[in-house]
């Protein structure tokens, strides 16, 4: 019989998911006990299940990505949990793939013992980085119901009654053996509870009261207790009130008034025994104790009085302000309307004959116009202060809009058009194409504005800092001509001037090894754009604008190869925009340095072979998802977002990939973002199983490719080039 009650018993502490030590008044381990499961399938942008909230101890991670469980395109997914983020657990190392055609059928489990705290957890497979979550681990158990136990200590000089002279020092403090001491709390008299991070120190003069408590981490509050102490001035010969004063401060209108508040500060200082207490009323009202600017809201005229007392029991007498409260004006909420009008002569299509003029027109009816702005091909907004004058020949847009004084800013509405040479005028003679925003020669930024010159060129395409020059001397005296021909126009100062010469100089270029001219890949031309080779998912066009850009309609991921030939060190240039639709960025990249994608049989996607056997430099401005942003070495090396130097969405950037040896460096607009070295044994972070890591196999050279990843991931690419060193 007693076996049979034992047998029972033993069952039912199981079935509560109790173990046997519980029946002897012990706390069980209930975390051992627990298992957490993770569920895919065809989705790669989340987890088809997750956990949320687990408890602390030892558990089983199940994580399945079969047909079971949804998949029927043989997805692989991986569970990773970070352990590079400080701000979430890092003591749990764990990276397992999973799809159905593996030898687990999908489905696999890991040991793991989790610690209170927050882990996060994501797929590390390119293309998946929106698969992401957060688990929070508790303590478990849940046994401590017994509050800490506090205790306050006050200290100092004392006189024959045992008040305290001149001041009193009390220290708080709390113990508790259960789940320990989460935090002590203090009041001053009647007032609000406050955190206690340090000894009190009370100097006014007069009886006091301090109230506190404390409570531990299971969540147990311990009752309220008090010390109480009188502080007494010391001895002093001190007979002369103290000197007080106010100031009355906020926006007026023109009689005077405040608008919507005015805040009253008030001031005092004794040299004798010192300032015990200051204290305000309102109107007639009660006196009240003053501890911060008073802030008064109500309509209408108004005095406050104000008076203060020192240590020594000397009071000043009562002072005054008075001031008068009125409605602000209705806020401005409205932004500007703005307007763009183009003129020029027209063809019959529709064209303007060698140049176009915008003029923008703002109006607000409110607080009125403050500033003007426009925006040109995509490139920053500038300040509008005269008609816009284009005379590049090919497609533009104008974006603009206005700010007013209320700080309205109207939404950008764009103006598009194209322009023709004509009338006998060729196009501009400009050996190279450069529209960034500042002069960059080589790497070295002069900070000198890329101007339009004379001849319609910018400034940029005229240093020719893309040429094959057999000598720097040859080109020191290039950039002197450009230079002193620009100073000579008006174009540039004599300050600009020299900021260019040395940053020729600095660049290096023209010395042996640093230069050898760049091949273009990559012209906005139907001949150019077939020389490159599409594989796998989505799909790459021609637009208008001399670009190429991924589909809108052809979803999935894939890559835009140039099979002609192999690189080795190399320089290479291009401009990329990000034209993801709606509010969203785009996540694109630049492969480098990967084998030909036919030559892996073994490889079901070729475009794979450029993940695994090359490096992808990333292309992402968004502030959430993959934590790889732009410049970042993808799986390698990571940029943040604010390391990127982020521009508007639909903004050309110029990118720079330059890798010689095995050092890598990204530049953005001319900016150093990135610099990363490929030591040998590295593999992807975190983890990834089919990474073949940097054995020899991969990295020595290799094709360069674009990334497209699908139909709401929008990248437009051009003016591609490539410099080998």
């Amino acid at each position: 019989m007693n076996r049979r009650l034992t047998a029972l018993l033993s069952v039912l502490f199981l079935l509560l998911g109790v173990g046997a030590t519980a029946a002897y008044g012990q706390p069980a381990p209930v975390a051992e006990q627990q298992v957490l499961t993770w569920t895919a399938g065809d989705d790669i942008t989340k987890y088809t299940s997750a956990p949320t909230t687990a408890l602390a101890g030892k558990a089983t991670i199940v994580f399945e990505n079969s047909e079971a469980t949804g998949n029927t395109m043989g997805m692989p997914h991986t569970l990773t949990f970070v352990t590079s983020d400080s701000e979430y657990n890092q003591d749990v190392s764990l990276n397992i793939m999973a799809n159905p055609g593996d030898s687990s059928g999908g489905k696999h489990t890991a040991e793991v013992t989790l610690t209170p705290g927050k882990y996060r957890y994501h797929c590390t497979i390119p293309g998946h980085e929106t698969m992401q979550g957060v688990l929070v681990v508790t303590e478990g158990g849940g046994e401590d119901t017994t509050a800490p136990e506090t205790s306050a200590k006050v200290e100092g000089q004392q006189n024959a009654d045992g008040a305290y002279v001149g001041s009193a020092t009390v220290t708080l403090s709390a113990t508790d053996e259960g789940s320990g001491v989460d935090r002590i709390e203090y009041a001053v008299g009647d007032g609000g509870y406050q955190p206690y991070t340090a000894p009190l120190v009370i100097d006014q003069v007069g009886s006091h009261k301090i109230r506190y408590r404390a409570a531990d981490k299971a969540g147990n509050v311990a009752a309220e207790k008090s010390a109480d102490f009188t502080v007494v001035a010391p001895d002093t010969n001190d007979t002369t009130p103290p000197e007080t004063s106010a100031t009355v401060s906020g926006e007026k209108n023109a009689d005077g008034a405040y608008l919507g508040m005015a805040t009253v500060t008030v001031t005092a200082s004794d040299t004798g025994s010192g300032v015990n207490t200051i204290e305000y009323a309102l109107g007639d009202g009660a006196w009240q104790p003053y501890t911060a600017p008073v802030m008064v809201h109500e309509v209408g005229t108004h005095k406050v009085r104000y008076r203060a007392a020192d240590k020594a029991g000397n009071a000043a007498a009562e002072k005054s302000v008075d001031f008068t409260v009125v409605e602000p004006p209705a806020q401005d909420t409205t932004p500007p309307d703005t307007a763009a009008k183009v003129e020029g002569q027209k063809n019959s299509d529709g064209a303007y004959v060698g140049s176009a003029k915008v003029t923008v027109t703002a109006t607000d009816d409110d607080s009125g116009v403050d500033k003007v702005e426009y925006s040109l091909d995509g490139g920053p907004y500038l300040a509008y202060e005269a008609p816009v004058v284009v005379d590049r020949t090919g497609h533009h847009s104008l974006a603009h809009r206005a700010t007013d004084k209320a700080g309205n800013t109207s939404p950008a509405r764009t103006v598009s058009f194209d322009v023709v040479a004509g009338g006998g005028v060729p196009a501009p003679p400009c050996p190279e194409h450069d529209e960034r925003l500042t002069v960059i020669v080589g790497t070295v930024d002069t900070g000198v504005p890329n101007r339009i010159t004379g001849n319609r060129c910018m400034i940029n395409e005229l240093i020719e800092d893309e040429k094959d020059w057999s000598s720097q001397a040859l080109f020191l005296k290039h950039v002197t001509e450009v230079t002193d021909k620009l100073l000579k126009e008006g174009v540039i100062d004599k300050r600009e001037a020299r900021a260019i010469k040395q940053a020729a100089r600095q660049s290096g270029i023209g010395k042996p090894g640093q230069h050898t001219g760049y091949r273009t890949l990559f012209d906005g031309t139907q001949a150019s754009f077939e020389k490159w080779q599409h594989v796998g998912g989505g799909a790459f066009s021609l637009t208008g604008d001399g670009a190429m850009t991924s589909s809108t309609k052809v979803d999935g991921m894939g890559m835009l190869w140039f099979p002609e030939r192999r690189f080795d060190d190399f320089s290479l240039k291009l401009q990329f925009r990000d034209d993801a639709p709606g509010t969203g960025n785009a996540n694109g990249g630049v492969f480098v340095r990967f084998p030909d994608v036919h030559d892996h049989p073994e490889e079901s996607r070729p475009e794979w072979v450029a993940i695994k056997y090359g490096h992808e430099v990333q292309i992402l401005d968004r502030p959430d998802g993959d934590m790889y942003k732009t410049g970042s070495i993808y799986g390698f090396d990571r940029v943040g977002l604010g390391g990127a130097g982020v521009t508007p969405k639909g903004t050309w950037n110029d990118y720079e990939i330059r890798v010689v040896d095995q050092h890598y460096s990204i530049y953005r607009n001319g900016k150093l973002i990135n610099e990363f070295d490929n030591t040998g044994g590295q593999v992807f972070d975190p983890p990834r199983a089919d990474d073949p890591g940097t054995d020899g196999r991969r990295y020595a050279s290799g094709y360069v490719g674009l990334q497209v990843h699908s139909t709401s991931d929008v990248i437009s690419y051009r003016n591609i080039r490539i410099q080998e060193l």
